[in-house]
């Protein structure tokens, strides 16, 4: 957007969550954080950390230090929350597009317990060589002919969180073999 002087300016606009915050309090309605969390949770799977984060601005003081911890033991209690939903929800939402390096970042990131998230990056490690197949097939279809295309499809594949020997592996054969032919 141009100000008044011609220099470009930019404004952040609200984020939904304090747009409707912002409505509630005009109509002089204060949402729970109960009501907030089902709200999350209808939309997506959210892990309890994200969940935890998104929830923390709407605690007072009336509510407790430990309001947000007990809301999220009887969500998940109640069948609301589950990290286990949660880390499945990632895995397919993501598996056709990235590597195991990157799903298992977006996942620890999340503050996953730490056996489950080995558990599914051994999952995806099994299928990674189809994955990148199918996605190096998608944007590329054809073994580089100079370096310097060699090295961007090196690169957009590492950008995806695929392992360094299968980037190797797809860049001399393409499509032709499976890893194990070499």
């Amino acid at each position: 957007m141009a100000g008044a002087d011609g220099a470009h300016t930019t404004t952040r606009s609200p984020r939904r969550s304090e747009r409707q915050a912002a409505r509630d309090a005009a109509l002089g309605f204060k949402r729970s954080l109960r009501g907030r969390a089902l709200g999350y949770l209808s939309r997506r799977e959210h892990s309890r950390s994200e969940l935890a984060r998104k929830l923390a601005p709407f605690v007072e003081e009336s509510d407790g230090e430990q309001a947000v911890e007990r809301l999220l033991d009887a969500l998940a209690r109640e069948g609301w929350l589950s990290d286990n939903r949660f880390a499945e929800s990632v895995v397919n939402r993501r598996a056709a597009r990235f590597g195991a390096a990157r799903i298992v970042g977006e996942l620890k990131r999340h503050k996953l317990d730490g056996e489950l998230v080995q558990e599914l990056g051994a999952t995806l490690r099994e299928t990674e060589w189809t994955r990148i197949q199918d996605v190096w097939r998608k944007k590329f279809g054809s073994l580089a002919t100079t370096p310097q295309e060699r090295a961007k499809q090196a690169r957009f594949l590492a950008a995806r969180g695929f392992s360094r020997d299968l980037i190797m592996r797809i860049l001399k054969v393409g499509n032709d073999a499976l890893p194990e032919e070499e």
